[in-house]
């Protein structure tokens, strides 16, 4: 899809550490456009797919998406251009209850129909119909895989390997549907539309267990307790999600280290790992 803009220089905005956004004026109106080097296109194209599948699903508002491609050595994704504003408590509250009705979709198996990335980092949505099995290796094994090659196999393997090995203990008695999630959903993923209506997007979307969304809206904060008690209103948590919370945490906790470095992440992931596992005694 081809839209014509105006000549004129981009007015960069903020949007994340991986792509440079920028507002652009187009015929339209103005555009919020990602930017990334030409070999990205396939993530940006995944993130489309991303907030088309969510869009589909009615139920909580994301950006349209208006166009994709590389030009001019660049690749691109072009989104409307929202004016987005800090959510008020029942901005909280309403994208509670929508994510809890975003989660009632349902899919056959665990994983999705593409592949897509968390942040730069690629992730494997190769569906799969056991969500231990596919927790374990889609998702929490290979991001300790990926920081064994960046360097910090002598500190995490032993922890992360009996990790792994005791997994199926965390999902005694817990059979998680495969909901359709936003991915990432930490507190710069999200605002208030004009209208004060939630605004979800940089999904990394796939089906599996609703707590890992909210796990991860746990973990760097920017969800005030409205949004929680709205969510259990209309779907209560299971039992046993509080233990699981950190499991899911230590999947971004290990990307951020595979992704940024750092010697914080790294001893966050070797605490988490601790826990964990005397979890598991």
């Amino acid at each position: 899809m081809r839209c014509a803009v105006d000549a004129q220089p981009l007015e960069r905005v903020p949007g994340g550490s991986i792509n440079a956004c920028y507002r652009l004026q187009s015929a339209r109106g103005p555009l919020f456009v990602k930017v990334a080097v030409p070999e990205a296109l396939p993530m940006l194209e995944a993130e489309s797919a991303g907030l088309e599948e969510l869009r589909q699903a009615q139920v909580v508002r994301v950006p349209n998406v208006l166009a994709s491609g590389v030009v001019q050595e660049a690749s691109y994704l072009a989104l409307e251009w929202l004016d987005l504003t800090r959510p008020s408590r029942a901005a909280h509250a309403r994208l509670g209850e929508q994510l809890a009705r975003l989660h009632r979709v349902h899919c056959a198996t665990f994983g999705w129909t593409r592949s897509n990335t968390i942040g730069a980092t690629a992730q494997d949505n190769r569906p799969m119909s056991h969500w231990p099995s596919f927790f374990r290796d889609r998702r929490l094994g290979s991001q300790l895989a990926l920081a064994y090659r960046n360097g910090h196999r002598a500190r995490l393997e032993e922890r992360g390997s009996e990790l792994l090995a005791r997994l199926d203990d965390f999902f005694a008695g817990h059979t998680p549907l495969a909901s359709l999630l936003h991915g990432d959903l930490w507190g710069g993923n999200w605002a208030a539309d004009e209208r004060g209506e939630p605004v979800i997007f940089d999904p990394s979307v796939y089906y599996g267990d609703r707590e890992t969304d909210l796990a991860m809206t746990r973990l760097f904060g920017g969800f005030d307790e409205s949004f929680y008690s709205a969510y259990e209103a209309a779907w209560p948590l299971p039992s046993g999600a509080a233990e699981r919370c950190a499991l899911y945490q230590l999947y971004h906790v290990l990307n951020h280290l595979n992704l940024f470095g750092g010697e914080g992440y790294l001893r966050q992931a070797m605490t988490m790992l601790d826990r964990l596992l005397a979890h598991t005694h």
